[in-house]
Formats: C-alpha cells, structure tokens, sequence
C-alpha cells in the first residue's frame, strides 16, 4: 500500500512538472531585461528552497537523534541530506547557467554563489563523515553533532546578499524587487511537485536506510556465532 503512495505521488509530480513547463514555456512572457533565459528561475529558486527544507529538516532529525537516541531519525537525517545535496546541485548548475547568459560568466566568487557552495560540500562531507565510522550508534552521533554545525551556514547562504555587496540580485519574491504575479504565482506552484518529489525520494532512501541497518544487524550477530 505504502508503495503504491510513493508512486501515486511520483507520478503525481511528474504530471505537474509536465503541466508547469507547458505553461512556463508557451503561456508566460519574455522577461524585459533578461529575456527567455529567466525561465530558469522556476526550477533555479524552488530547488534552493528545497535544499534549505531539508537542512532544516535534517537538523530537528539530528537533534531529537541527540536527545531519544532513536536511529530513526539519524534515518531520516540521512535521508534528507541526501536528497536536499541533489536540489542543491540543481540549485548550482542552474544558477551557473543563468549567470553565464546574464553575466557572461559561469562562476564568481560572490557571497550568495560561495556560501551555497560551502553549504553544499559541508552536507556532502557529512555523508563522507557517515561511511567513516562503522558502529552505528557512533555513526549516528558523530553525524548528528556535525549537522548541526553544518546548519550555521544556512543563515549566511539566507542573508549573504543583504549583509555583503554581492553581484547575485536582491531576492524579488520576499522584499527588494517586484515580479509579475503571474510569474510569482508559477514559481510556487512549480515549488509543488518538486516538494513531492522531495518526499517520494526521502521516503524511499529512508527505507533504503532502515533495511541497511537490519542486514547490518544480522551480519554482526552471524559474526558473532
């Protein structure tokens, strides 16, 4: 049954993603300055959002692992780094597309851009961290102190263009710029099916985890026989 959900939901999102390309594509308008290439923007900005989801999310998991000591939510902190480091990189390489067309570059050293690397590689080093310790309770530990401290570079990615000149606009869905609302109103909704996709794939290495942890399990007490 659970199945069966997961893929339901997936199905779901792609229909959606589908659905939102059409109308981003052949309905909305050129943008003045920018031109076509803004419509990167509507998986550009739901993608970072999303990554950010799962920071969040995997340092409540990492702190109430701290305090119970329940491998279930060292699960789901995995679970999510995981899939919050692939919104990440879409976040990168979008964001890289985007600056070479408007800024005829494909990297600057700006705040915004340096600050989600760092994020990205911290979240990466996390998983590294995870395959070097074997116990599990260590692991989930070890893990779970550095989420948190990977979590503090969250608010410099968030404020980093309003506390630094940076070359990265000022963002224009929350203050500091205006958008059509048509365009506004896209880019949530095409926010939808990627925050299911999120879920259908959390879900999936969530169990993924939980099974690992079981063979694990059973490999130790044959070692022990």
């Amino acid at each position: 049954m659970r199945q069966k959900v997961l893929f339901g939901l997936c199905v779901l999102a792609a229909w959606l993603v589908a659905a939102d390309i059409a109308v981003i594509l052949l309905v909305l308008p050129d943008e003045a300055a920018q031109g076509a290439i803004y419509r990167i923007m509507f998986f550009h900005v739901p993608a970072a959002w999303t990554a950010l989801l799962a920071c969040l999310i995997a340092l409540a998991a990492s702190v109430m692992y701290l305090i119970t000591r329940n491998l279930r939510y060292d699960a789901l902190a995995v679970a999510v780094t995981e899939v919050g480091l692939a919104f990440g990189a879409v976040n990168l390489i979008t964001g890289m597309i985007w600056g070479r067309v408007i800024w005829g570059i494909w990297w600057t050293w700006d705040a915004r851009l340096t600050s989600m690397l760092v994020c990205w590689l911290l979240y990466a080093g996390y998983l590294m961290l995870r395959h070097a310790v074997e116990e599990p309770t260590q692991r989930a530990g070890t893990a779970a102190v550095f989420s948190i401290f990977a979590f503090a570079d969250i608010p410099i990615v968030v404020f980093s263009i309003r506390w630094w000149r940076t070359q990265h606009p000022q963002p224009v869905v929350w203050g500091g710029g205006a958008m059509d609302s048509s365009m506004y109103r896209m880019l949530f909704l095409n926010w939808a099916p990627l925050l299911l996709l999120f879920a259908v794939l959390a879900a999936l290495r969530m169990r993924q985890e939980q099974a690992q942890r079981e063979i694990d399990a059973l490999r130790r007490q044959a070692h022990a026989l």
